[in-house]
């Protein structure tokens, strides 16, 4: 049987989604609380697989991760997201589990991924864990005619980190949107996919224009050749989140 996860998660704390050996992830901690939920249950149930539509870094939330399980059981899907949220700790949640196709993949099947990034224009007793708190005035304008670089099939190797593998940097933007509610900056940012540290440094870079450092004619050169500034002005995962993913 193939379930489809649709989770949220705070990831302050948590060395990123993906599981790894002697450290928490978010992953490894669903993977826990599935096998913990399959042997307090009657019945035949088994875990066979679980597999994330994409790996958040290191302390990035997700408002919206999709995963999908593929187990041996006879528990309903809507007990059995309850059996294994009473395992979770407080911070990770399934919001819901429904059947999936059985070539249904979380990754494979995704055509695309949205991301929200949060700017705060004031220091907050609050929500420090899951913004960034800029204390210079940011210029909305520049930020946005900056903006209108990104969208389109581009080469985002200044934007990451180099790839053992050698995979390409190519990636398509379908839409980057800049908003302003209260005292937030929401960017919003939907590609076909992102490279690591991606979302980011184009948040970095956006930042930098708000601050009138870097024009449109620096960032667009930032697209067409590499440059290890946007490396530099790497924004923090606090105010990353990983919105939605469409398929």
């Amino acid at each position: 049987m193939k379930l489809k996860l649709f989770i949220e998660y705070d990831g302050t704390g948590y060395s990123g989604w993906q599981k790894q050996k002697n450290a928490k992830t978010i992953q490894g901690t669903l993977i826990k609380a599935v096998e913990n939920a399959f042997s307090k249950s009657k019945g035949s149930s088994k875990l066979i697989d679980l597999q994330g539509s994409g790996r958040t870094d290191s302390g990035v939330h997700a408002i919206e991760q999709i995963s999908h399980l593929e187990c041996e059981t006879m528990i309903a899907p809507h007990i059995l997201r309850m059996k294994i949220n009473d395992e979770l700790p407080a911070d990770v949640n399934i919001l819901e589990i429904e059947k999936a196709a059985d070539n249904f993949h979380a990754r494979h099947s995704a055509v695309s991924r949205q991301y929200l990034y949060r700017i705060s224009r004031r220091r907050s007793a609050f929500e420090k864990r899951y913004i960034w708190w800029i204390k210079d005035d940011l210029n909305l304008k520049s930020m946005q005619e900056v903006m209108n670089l990104f969208p389109g099939m581009h080469d985002f190797k200044s934007f990451s980190d180099p790839d053992k593998e050698n995979k390409s940097t190519k990636v398509l933007v379908e839409s980057i949107d800049i908003s302003e509610e209260d005292d937030l900056i929401l960017i919003r940012i939907r590609a076909s996919h992102f490279l690591w540290k991606m979302v980011r440094r184009i948040v970095g870079t956006l930042a930098e224009a708000g601050r009138n450092n870097l024009g449109k004619k620096e960032v667009s050169d930032f697209l067409k050749n590499y440059s290890e500034i946007p490396a530099r002005l790497t924004a923090p995962p606090s105010g990353l989140f990983l919105e939605k993913v469409y398929y």
